[in-house]
């Protein structure tokens, strides 16, 4: 079983269980976003601006490891044409759920984001990218398929893990581990993620975040940085995450 594997298949487990990142929109929500009053997250806590997004309606959207059936549900209740990209079947299966529930249609695919992305150049008009390579080990090429699908003039939100999460033990008291964070070379680092059931997880560097961004040729427009939402280092406003929006120069 690759890492890959692995993650689903963790998730999965993350999703039966009850996680806050599989837990799909109510119809309430849902409603409410029809008419006008919605937010969406890439990080655990501050939502994402809307001048950040622009008009939806009749824009296409695609959700890239973005399964759960939170963000694409409130993108379709503003009109938009979605697509959501995911390696879970349980994240996916709530994406139909609550399209079936609400009536709409979205394109649902199952596929690896670390190979190259199934569509063809310059089909989305924005891409929603919640915090999810923190579980993929290389992360510059998939800037590169973003910047390959995306429309001139198109916009890349992301959320990413900074790193810091990496360094500590789980009460995040202990400093532990050393830069980079690659359990794939580091037995001792896998056998922690074992242990705690989390899946296989990577740190990655500002250059390869915001820097790979720049160098698939998008241009960064926007950034905001974010805590974990609870424990030790959010209680001591601690910065483990950023926003980022980038747009691909328009023609």
């Amino acid at each position: 079983m690759n890492y890959q594997d692995i993650n689903a298949k963790t998730i999965g487990d993350w999703c039966r269980e009850g996680w806050v990142w599989g837990i799909p929109v109510s119809h309430e929500t849902f409603q409410k976003a029809r008419e006008g009053s919605w937010d969406v997250l890439l990080t655990p806590t501050k939502p994402v601006p809307h001048s950040w997004f622009g008009e939806l309606r009749g824009k296409k959207v695609l959700g890239l490891a973005s399964g759960g059936g939170q963000q694409m549900p409130i993108f379709a209740a503003l009109g938009a044409d979605c697509t959501v990209l995911d390696y879970t079947p349980e994240q996916l299966e709530s994406e139909r759920l609550v399209a079936q529930r609400e009536g709409y249609e979205i394109r649902i695919i199952r596929a690896d984001m670390t190979k190259p992305l199934p569509f063809a150049d310059g089909e989305f008009d924005l891409i929603f990218h919640p915090v999810s390579n923190c579980y993929v080990k290389e992360v510059r090429p998939i800037f590169r398929e973003c910047a390959r699908i995306l429309k001139p003039g198109g916009a890349l939100l992301c959320g990413l893990d900074n790193g810091v999460n990496y360094l500590f033990d789980e009460t995040e008291t202990t400093l532990t581990w050393s830069l980079p964070f690659d359990p794939l070379k580091n037995p001792e680092q896998m056998e922690s993620l074992q242990k705690g059931n989390d899946g296989v997880q990577f740190s990655h560097t500002l250059e390869e975040q915001i820097g790979g961004q720049l160098e698939a040729g998008l241009i960064l427009t926007h950034v905001y940085e974010d805590t974990n939402g609870e424990g030790k280092l959010h209680e001591h406003n601690v910065p483990t995450f950023w926003a980022t929006r980038a747009e691909k120069k328009a023609l």
